[in-house]
């Protein structure tokens, strides 16, 4: 089990980050004993737990024993554990003096981490504070420069490591379904339903302006086929055609990703009320966020995607700034959802830090604006569904990959050899920490003038090859909210030691979690080894609802020595 000692102030954020590393752990109590022990407070209590980890850059009464001393105080900095960058945002030291240890993390040639202690009782020295940097992270988010990096992700991993290197076994419910490797949003946000709306305005111009000078520039760049420039030059051409209504209009989004996501699941985000930019819009073209249709125009469209089993979710106007507002615009979606439960993403992103209390004072179930409009990443350093700060009920599903992010001019402007290269490394790192992965196609980025409608269907294609699972954003956000309910008691056994259980209360959760041992590593000629198992870890399927699969996998579990009482862990 591990104990935690925060700062004050610190509760919530360590709360948030144990729902996230989903590991056996409670607020520190004098009385237990405890395996690990996790301090950010500037004080250590005496302790000889078997790890003991000391975060944060004020002097701690610790350091005169470990020799620790300050060399250099830093405001942020990129550090190094195991050839794996890790950014830090907030306030941070490197140590100057790590003679009675090793360096285990390094800032450059410096150390900003030290190891000490025997095989009996390790003590690891850290020079920046854990929980201040999750804050950063699902508040502020991490900047463009470091957004392929999911940094919350390898906290959890360089934390899990240590635990393992000293020793300990651990017991863990993982952010990966059953049988999958991550998870998969498919999500769609409709400003325009065709171009028949839009006659003689600044969407048709730019459109003609794009698809005709716009498209040769590309087509010199080598950023456009002559197959597709010459495509452009159609559309354009059969724009009056378009109007009367004797050609098809190409914008129209639903019936191609329709045939493109056969069989998959998608979420539609759709525009509330038409002709409204909305308030408190930054920059200088507020008043083209406005939409030239609603949700009400899509009568039939609307039909068909929940008969597919599609989601419709809110594409926000002004709900990330307005409480009454935000309801009015839920109340139009779940007329015609029939549903209560609905999600959003607000139009071009917006959101401030009392985005999330506002959204979830008007009643959203959750949220999945907390992306870049500039790249494609990790801009709160994970994959997973989170609550976000100031937030009780109210989840985050993490926006990952956006199209116009990848090819706009004024933003990434990739090739699109090198764009499947940023989305298969994001693909990978999902594989390899588990989360979900969320994917954002507008409604006419297949069409002329974009064209990114076969970079698309190649990029699902690669995820339909892999073992992900595909869900909406709400039964994605619903499969992580059951994982958050997952309790773990201290369950006394016949020895009269305590392990911990994972426990649950509530719907059956399908796909199952896995209950996840990980065996410790072993020291061996007084080199650190891993266990004999090829794996590393015992993965069991648990649907919530049996106990069978818990018990069977606590015959071989011993969480270290701990008094023999059942109590309630603090997650």
């Amino acid at each position: 089990m591990i104990g935690v000692i925060s700062k004050p102030e610190q509760a919530g954020v360590a709360k948030e980050f144990f729902e996230l590393f989903k590991t056996p752990w409670e607020v520190y109590r004098p009385d237990r004993v405890y395996d690990v022990i996790i301090v950010t407070a500037h004080e250590t209590p005496e302790v000889s737990p078997r790890l003991l980890l000391v975060y944060g850059p004020s002097e701690n009464n610790i350091d005169p024993r470990i020799g620790a001393s300050v060399h250099r105080r830093l405001e942020g900095a990129v550090l190094t554990a195991r050839d794996t960058p890790l950014p830090i945002y907030r306030e941070m030291v490197t140590f100057a003096d790590h003679s009675n240890g090793s360096a285990c993390v390094a800032a450059g040639s410096e150390v900003a981490g030290i190891r000490t202690g025997s095989s009996d009782s390790t003590v690891i020295r850290l020079g920046y504070d854990l929980f201040d940097e999750v804050e950063f992270l699902l508040s502020a988010g991490q900047p463009i420069e470091n957004a392929h990096v999911p940094t919350l992700e390898v906290h959890i991993r360089m934390l899990r490591q240590w635990i393992l290197e000293a020793g300990i076994p651990l017991i863990e419910i993982p952010p990966t379904p059953a049988g999958h490797s991550f998870v998969v949003c498919l999500t769609h946000d409709i400003d325009f339903v065709g171009i028949r709306n839009h006659k003689f305005d600044h969407t048709m111009w730019g459109f003609v302006y794009r698809a005709t000078v716009g498209a040769v520039r590309n087509f010199v760049r080598g950023r456009l086929s002559l197959g597709n420039l010459l495509q452009n030059w159609f559309a354009v051409g059969s724009l009056p055609f378009v109007y009367a209504g004797w050609v098809k209009d190409f914008w129209e989004p639903f019936e191609w990703y329709s045939e493109v996501e056969a069989g998959l699941p998608a979420t539609y985000f759709l525009i509330p009320f038409k002709r409204r930019s909305g308030e408190k819009v930054p920059g200088g073209d507020a008043s083209r966020r406005a939409a030239a249709y609603d949700v009400s125009d899509l009568p039939e469209q609307t039909t068909t995607l929940l008969k597919r089993g599609c989601e419709l979710g809110v594409h926000g106007i002004d709900s990330w700034h307005s409480a009454d507002r935000g309801k009015s615009e839920l109340a139009r979606i779940a007329a015609v959802t029939g549903d209560t439960s609905i999600g959003i993403r607000m139009h071009w992103l917006l959101g401030d830090a009392s985005t999330p209390a506002v959204l979830e004072q008007a009643g959203y179930a959750y949220d999945s604006t907390f992306g870049y409009n500039e790249t494609v990443g990790y801009r709160a350093g994970t994959g997973q569904v989170f609550r976000p700060l100031g937030a009780n009920a109210l989840l985050e599903l993490p926006l990952h990959v956006q199209d116009g992010a990848l090819f706009y001019p004024q933003r990434l402007d990739l090739p699109e050899a090198e764009a499947e290269k940023r989305c298969r490394a994001l693909i990978e790192n999902a594989g390899k920490f588990g989360g979900a992965l969320t994917l954002l196609w507008h409604d006419r980025s297949h069409a002329p003038e974009r064209h990114w409608g076969d970079f698309y269907i190649r990029l699902v294609q690669t995820l339909r090859a892999t073992d992900c699972w595909f869900g909406t954003a709400s039964q994605a956000v619903d499969w992580f909210r059951k994982r958050r309910e997952v309790r773990f008691e201290l369950m006394e056994t016949e020895d009269g030691s305590a392990r911990a259980c994972p426990c649950y209360e509530g719907e059956e959760v399908v796909p199952p979690l896995n209950i996840r041992f990980h065996r410790p590593c072993q020291e061996v000629n007084g080199s650190t080894v891993s266990s004999p198992a090829a794996s590393g870890f015992v993965d069991i399927p648990w649907n919530g609802v049996s106990r069978d699969e818990p018990e069977q996998l606590l015959q071989n579990i011993f969480l270290g020595p701990s008094e023999p009482v059942r109590a309630e862990l603090a997650n």
